[in-house]
């Protein structure tokens, strides 16, 4: 696989842009999120790839949706300051 980006937000009634984080994955690994934690559909860096999600089973909405202003935009820091 190749690498691909993991874009995620704390648990919230919305999904903070200034908490929210980004992370590169090494493109051989799963990854599985917390109830509540807001992420990103998956977004590739090559210009085409595969993926396998896995879902939970049983009855009920597992997903809430939360759309942005058609002109809001999300920049992430590559190099965050601490602190």
């Amino acid at each position: 696989g190749n690498p691909f980006l993991i874009v995620v937000a704390p648990v919230g009634d919305a999904p903070e842009s200034a908490l929210t984080r980004a992370f590169v994955s090494n493109g051989r690994q799963g990854v599985n999120y917390h109830r509540g934690v807001w992420h990103h559909p998956v977004l590739t860096i090559e210009k085409q790839d595969d993926f396998l999600v896995v879902d939970r089973s049983g009855s009920g909405n597992n997903c809430d949706e939360h759309y942005f202003e058609e002109n809001q935009r999300l920049v992430l820091d590559p190099n965050p300051q601490e602190g």
